[in-house]
């Protein structure tokens, strides 16, 4: 999802689109008036209106003169179109929603999905939909009724946020006057689908839509100078600097009370349980059916961890002076904690470089005194341990993780040259075969392990995080759509070569009129992908083996001793973790849902997986947005939070599931992107949820038995089989 540096929300991942093609004739006004068009497919010249993801697109007849045909097949997350809107925006504000006939040319049956959502939208937040289902060569039409938020974003100044606060319920409302884009798709599909669109269509008003309340104003300010929502309390809300100190020495005699369980060893390894070969460092093992972590010491490890461990997280203030009351950043002793120039990747403030501030940073100031900072590391130290977890996750701060006091994994991220023909929320997969990629991947690694490679306390490296790995074939298309320098164009033409030695051998397996190799390294024509089919998964093969080479040779070149924790999977198809497999330690997974008890890895594959991210989260206490998997309320979050790890525990091939993260975001959006989900064991006053934490430790302080006593798989029992 999200991390630091990087991150992935359900609507974010929407935008992870593929090429631009032609057919898009676009209503030129930003008023959207009653009984029109909204978008007209028409013949014209390619423009960034309509985006897409793993389809193509075409002109067809239709009565009313012409549709555009949608080819797609197998994906694991979605493929269809994205309409986007002029400007930023659509004031669609005098229509009751919007309607398009559809028809079904496919050999299957097809659902096909249509989302309409605002530009922060995050779905089922600020997102509307309509679903229709048609028979092979049936028609209908798929509609969007807009319900809709209670104020208008376009009347009051609310931005930069992923949910907004009440009387705006979030979910599953919009702001018709401010629709960014409409999205046409057809989700996870298996095997080849087609089907035909035609214009887009409005619907009248056919009642009075409701206007902002005058009294929807009175909202500002409505963020408090601990960074807190204003219209509203909750239990152990902070309203004083005293209540902060208070809860400060409160907490303190609880973590003297309950310093953690006696059955760990000092890495938060099994004590109690079996005795393995101990290497100084961690490694992997299977044991009695099971994969485990195995800590320097060699007892059993199950990484039980938080990410995103820092002493605070800033958010955008300017052009929002009139949402804060009695703003810290004014003040001389909290000026620290306002930093210019921040550079947001993606929403609101995406081309500007706002001022941000860190309310959280001033809290633990506030709470802790002018010694702030070794106080917060002090007390995050012993919290994990007596909160029952035993790992610093990713995104963390190096300073906490450098105390040898809790094991900790790194990250290792990197600019190279991109593959210009991929395009992905985190940005475009970077041209493996390039030069560039192995010296920039190096450089990184040395950075990072100059400080962890003899490093006990170091489980090890992720390198990447949420890459956009499509299908089987997409990063092959992506490379003959680059242009003519791109490295792996030519290392892909380099091994067509060697297959077809002749290019009317090539020719006649394509269908192509290729003149000569060079030609082929020139053209960004696609081929026809039944016939390359086979080729194009051989080269993709080819850029997942190199790939996942580089990475694990830089990690066995710099920190030799340390685990390769793969790349934080979010969406993959099986050829990818197939190939991932020999070359990863563990694998890694962000999973954002209630259960990893049906988890599986493809046929054939059995290693160990670590979950770099999960979370639960309501909107019951001061936040806005749950985050990526909601909840009712505080006692259902602890809930969840315990059947998820539990399911993990008792997993045979999952070592690990760090939750992220260690705070909410800020109540008004993080900079990085807006989200100000409420996914943390503390809030923005550094004060723990106590249903969560009590069930991390009822669960932690029990989780080797838990894991030990589970139900062995259905084959025989492996002991001590070595994943490196």
């Amino acid at each position: 999802m999200a991390g630091r540096n990087a991150v992935r929300p359900a609507a974010a991942r929407l935008m992870a689109v593929s090429g631009v093609c032609l057919l898009a004739g676009l209503a030129s006004s930003v008023r959207v008036n009653a009984q029109s068009v909204l978008f007209a497919f028409t013949r014209g010249k390619p423009n960034d209106a309509v985006e897409l993801r793993a389809v193509d697109i075409s002109p067809a007849p239709s009565d009313s003169g012409l549709a555009l045909r949608v080819d797609g097949e197998d994906d694991p997350a979605w493929a269809g179109i994205v309409l986007k809107a002029p400007h930023g925006r659509w004031n669609l504000s005098e229509h009751d929603g919007l309607l398009l006939d559809v028809r079904n040319v496919g050999d299957a049956d097809l659902t096909i999905e249509c989302r309409v959502e605002n530009a922060d939208a995050d779905p089922p937040l600020h997102c509307n939909k309509g679903l229709v289902t048609l028979a092979p060569g049936a028609r209908g039409t798929l509609e969007v009724w807009f319900k809709r938020s209670a104020f208008s974003l376009a009347s009051l100044p609310m931005f930069g946020m992923r949910a907004f606060p009440p009387p705006d319920p979030g979910e599953n409302t919009i702001d018709p006057s401010a629709i960014a884009r409409v999205a046409i798709l057809v989700l996870k599909p298996k095997g080849k689908f087609s089907f035909e669109i035609g214009d887009v269509r409005l619907s009248e008003l056919r009642a009075s839509a409701t206007r902002p309340n005058e009294e929807l104003r009175s909202l500002f300010p409505f963020i408090d100078t601990f960074g807190q929502y204003i219209h509203a309390d909750w239990p152990n809300k902070i309203h004083s600097t005293g209540e902060l100190t208070s809860k400060r020495f409160a907490e303190t005699t609880e973590l003297e009370s309950r310093r953690g369980t006696r059955s760990w060893d000092k890495y938060g390894g099994w004590k109690r349980g079996p005795l393995l070969l101990g290497t100084g460092f961690f490694r992997t093992a299977k044991y009695d059916g099971k994969w485990w972590l195995v800590d320097p010491d060699g007892r059993l490890f199950f990484s039980n961890g938080i990410d995103c461990i820092w002493p605070g997280e800033s958010t955008p203030v300017d052009g929002r002076a009139a949402w804060f009351q009695d703003f810290p950043g004014s003040q001389e002793d909290f000026r620290q904690f306002l930093s210019p120039g921040s550079q947001p990747q993606w929403g609101h403030y995406l081309d500007a470089t706002p001022s941000a501030f860190d309310f959280a940073g001033v809290n633990l100031k506030r709470k802790y005194g002018a010694n702030w900072r070794n106080s917060f590391n002090d007390t995050t130290q012993q919290r994990l341990r007596s909160w029952g977890l035993n790992t610093i996750g990713n995104w963390s701060d190096p300073k906490l993780c450098a105390q040898d006091r809790t094991p900790y994994v790194a990250a290792v991220h990197f600019a190279s040259k991109p593959l210009e023909g991929t395009k992905g929320y985190w940005g475009r997969f970077r041209d493996v075969f390039d030069p560039n990629f192995g010296r920039q991947l190096r450089a990184s690694m040395a950075d990072q392990a100059a400080a962890s490679a003899d490093d006990p306390w170091c489980i090890g490296y992720f390198i990447d995080n949420e890459l956009i790995w499509g299908t089987d074939i997409s990063l092959a298309l992506a490379t003959l759509d680059s242009p003519a320098y791109q490295a792996a164009k030519q290392v892909f033409v380099s091994d067509l070569m060697a297959k077809y030695r002749l290019i009317d051998k090539l020719n006649a397996a394509w269908g192509m009129q290729y003149k000569s190799w060079s030609d082929i390294i020139e053209s960004r024509d696609m081929p026809d992908k039944t016939r390359a089919h086979d080729d194009l998964v051989a080269f993709y093969r080819h850029t997942v083996h190199e790939y996942f080479k580089l990475c694990r040779q830089a990690v066995r070149e710099t920190a030799p001793n340390h685990l390769y924790l793969g790349c934080r999977f979010a969406g993959v198809n099986p050829e990818v973790v197939e190939i991932a497999a020999h070359y990863c330690d563990v694998l890694s997974y962000n999973i954002y849902r209630r259960s990893v008890a049906d988890f599986r890895l493809p046929a054939g594959v059995d290693t160990p997986v670590i979950i770099g991210e999960f979370h639960f989260g309501a909107t019951d206490r001061g936040q806005f947005s749950p985050g990526l998997v909601r909840v009712k309320d505080q006692a259902e979050r602890a809930a969840a939070y315990a059947g998820f790890v539990s399911d993990a525990l008792r997993h045979p091939n999952i070592v690990g599931c760090h939750w992220f993260s260690y705070r909410d975001e800020p109540t008004t959006g993080r900079a990085l992107d807006g989200e100000n989900y409420q996914n943390g064991f503390v809030d923005v006053a550094d004060t723990p949820y106590t249903e969560t934490v009590n069930a991390a430790r009822d669960i932690g302080y029990k989780m080797y038995d838990i894991r030990a006593g589970a139900e062995l798989p259905p084959r025989a029992a492996t002991q001590l089989t070595a994943k490196r």
